[in-house]
């Protein structure tokens, strides 16, 4: 197992954590396993399955931090950059939900505008608007100032 994970992830340390990973993920799996299927090609199938997901999950951070504007480092990230990622991260969950749905459904899973006003029901206008001062309270908050909310009177 560890040298098709080697094959896989061209790295040894990265081999041996996914070996670890699929091991666990077949032994809470082990009661649902066929008695006739042969084991290691069910052991390999795990393998490659979780490889699969942790590429899919591995592209998925490399998209927030695109949005957020932290995905400049192609090396494994730095103390300052995992920082800076968590403070993104932290500042995206201070925004309203309709402005971090949009920023999530844009920036991380790659829907165009014509796909998000469709998935929320809203004019495309209405999207590009919301998306637009999304990522400008986004920016705010990143850069250690958040936007003051005009207060107004209602009589």
């Amino acid at each position: 197992m560890r040298q098709f994970a080697r094959a896989l992830t061209r790295d040894g340390t990265a081999a041996d954590d996914l070996v670890q990973a699929a091991l666990e993920r077949a032994l809470r799996a082990w009661a649902s396993r066929r008695k006739a299927a042969a084991l290691q090609s069910w052991l390999f199938s795990i393998l490659y399955r979780q490889f699969i997901d942790e590429q899919r999950r591995a592209t998925r951070w490399r998209r927030v931090l695109e949005v957020v504007g932290a995905a400049d480092a192609v090396h494994a990230p730095s103390a300052e950059r995992i920082t800076e990622g968590r403070d993104a991260l932290a500042a995206l969950e201070q925004l309203p939900a309709e402005q971090r749905a949009l920023l999530v459904l844009v920036g991380v899973e790659g829907l165009s505008y014509r796909e998000v006003a469709e998935t929320l029901g809203v004019p495309i206008g209405t999207v590009m608007s919301r998306l637009s001062r999304a990522r400008d309270r986004l920016r705010a908050l990143t850069d250690g100032h958040a936007p003051t909310t005009a207060l107004r009177i209602v009589k």
